[in-house]
């Protein structure tokens, strides 16, 4: 997504389960002239009913909360709309499964609530111009999810081979391996390309051009 110019004044909603950290949010946010906060809601389910009725162009969004978790909020707000509003994370949680579910449902960037107010300020301002913008740990835990997807040339001589039809019996015997070596090489690339069985895996390796199609 190209970089947008910053709206005059960005219009932010906040989504938070706790009264008291939307308050010190919005308290934060609105010392900036170049923000204004122009709703709340306390769990997803009301996110999504807010950004209709306040149309914000961005929503600061935390994950977990009780009657609807944001992650289930950003996946619906991205169905309806692939371009506004922006949605910034701003959570305590930095492990992988947090960050990587967050991002893969369409947030726009990820910040953890410990982020000082400056950084906030920006990271809400460059988010908003289109940037994606991600705390260190968010940065830092996508860069080792993609080196952790590519797939060995090895996994990848098993795909083609069961591309072309072949049983892990064929494949076994034309690169003069075990048949539990190749299910081995089946088990560790299935994750890496987000499948379950091997049809699936074939169809999302020709997906991502890993595969010839000849």
């Amino acid at each position: 997504m190209s970089e947008a110019p910053i709206p005059r004044v960005v219009r932010v909603l906040v989504v938070d389960d706790h009264p008291v950290v939307r308050d010190g949010i919005r308290g934060m946010l609105e010392r900036d002239p170049r923000i204004s906060v122009v709703g709340e809601a306390a769990d997803g389910v009301e996110a999504i009913a807010s950004v209709r009725a306040a149309d914000p162009d961005l929503v600061l969004m935390d994950l977990r909360m009780p009657g609807g978790d944001g992650v289930a909020a950003i996946r619906e707000l991205r169905a309806a709309s692939r371009e506004r509003p922006r949605i910034l994370v701003l959570t305590t949680y930095d492990t992988d499964r947090d960050i990587h579910a967050a991002i893969d449902a369409g947030a726009d960037g990820y910040m953890l609530k410990a982020t000082p107010r400056d950084e906030l300020v920006d990271a809400v301002l460059r988010a908003a111009s289109g940037q994606s913008v991600l705390a260190p740990a968010a940065a830092r835990s996508l860069v080792d999810r993609t080196r952790g997807d590519q797939l060995t040339e090895r996994e990848l001589q098993v795909l083609t081979l069961m591309a072309r039809g072949g049983t892990n019996r064929d494949v076994a015997r034309q690169l003069l391996v075990s048949e539990a070596t190749v299910k081995t090489h089946l088990l560790r690339l299935y994750p890496k390309l987000g499948v379950r069985d091997r049809a699936a895996a074939v169809r999302v390796a020709f997906e991502r051009g890993l595969l010839g199609r000849s």
